[in-house]
């Protein structure tokens, strides 16, 4: 199993225009059968940070649902509302 982090920066005031974009266009998409579970936190201290956690069955699917339309209409839906590229990093359980 591989943890996708992306950490994302939204425009100030645009914080609940991302969860929304966020919810419809995710909700949207087909199904993905190694798209294990997916969540969007958001900051506390700075509310305009969010984290995205998408657990995977492997590196492989991520970057095979990358070139998909569905993420393609999901990236763009919420693009409106972020600040700047997501820093995206890949982890691994260990213990």
């Amino acid at each position: 199993m591989i943890l996708e982090i992306a950490a994302i920066t939204v425009k100030p005031g645009n914080e609940k225009d991302f969860v929304d974009a966020h919810v419809t266009a995710f909700a949207a998409n087909a199904p993905v059968a190694e798209m294990l579970s997916v969540r969007v936190t958001q900051g506390v201290e700075t509310p305009t940070n969010f984290v995205l956690l998408v657990e995977w069955t492997d590196l492989a699917a991520h970057e095979r649902y990358r070139e998909t339309e569905d993420w393609a209409r999901w990236r763009a839906a919420i693009a409106p509302h972020v600040a700047g590229p997501a820093a995206v990093q890949h982890v691994e359980v260990v213990a």
